[in-house]
């Protein structure tokens, strides 16, 4: 278990044999005025079936906000009964548990109440633009995803067409993306790499026509 910083917003992640690594690094590059106050870092290999989870996991963690990134269901759901007895929200993106908040990606968690600042700064990515001669002049993230990519990608999309940047910055994404590309949403139909590609892909259309109706008025 490691303990980090102790200002601003304090979330505490939980981790399978270092899953959620990227995310960590994300969060602290790009978030504010959050402080990832533990990692608890779970060290496998566990049976396919874990009978008593507590083995694993104890209440001793405090927080306003838990992202657990285990892969394990029993682990995870077990969390998840902690986290209600302690009153804290937790986001389970990729999973399927009752009582926990499920996006499919990372970049997919909508804007909820009670998730304080990570709530709005990570999740369904929101851009803005300033453009030149139909070219992006600048670009900035409002909100993006824990993993980085929305913030990753800027660089390549500054100066291109307006009409050829939604496909690059789509393009782009999915290969920075460490989800499981096999990997399917049910609804969709869609991979978790493709609907992080379709998901930068919107943010940007809808930030461009801002852009563009801003230069009309």
């Amino acid at each position: 278990m490691k303990e980090q910083g102790s200002n601003g917003q304090k979330i505490v992640i939980f981790e399978q044999d270092g899953s959620a690594d990227y995310k960590i690094a994300g969060i602290e590059v790009y978030g504010r005025n959050i402080t990832i106050r533990q990692v608890v870092d779970l060290q496998g290999p566990f049976p396919e079936f874990i009978e008593d989870p507590g083995q694993y996991l104890d209440m001793d963690f405090e927080g306003e906000l838990v992202l657990d990134f285990l892969r394990h269901p029993d682990l995870s759901y077990y969390l998840v009964e902690l986290c209600r007895q302690k009153s804290i929200p937790v986001i389970a993106s990729g999973q399927h548990i009752p009582g926990a908040i499920c996006p499919f990606t990372c970049c997919g968690l909508g804007r909820k109440e009670g998730l304080g600042e990570y709530g709005r700064q990570f999740g369904v990515p929101e851009y803005r633009v300033e453009l030149e001669e139909g070219r992006i002049k600048s670009i900035r993230v409002a909100r993006g995803a824990s993993c980085g990519a929305t913030w990753q990608v800027c660089r390549q999309i500054e100066g291109l067409r307006a009409d050829e940047a939604p496909t690059v910055i789509s393009r782009q994404v999915q290969y920075l993306c460490l989800s499981d590309p096999s990997d399917f949403d049910p609804v969709s139909g869609k991979s978790a790499v493709h609907f992080a590609g379709e998901v930068h892909r919107a943010a940007l259309e809808r930030a461009l026509k801002r852009a563009i109706h801003t230069k009309k008025v």
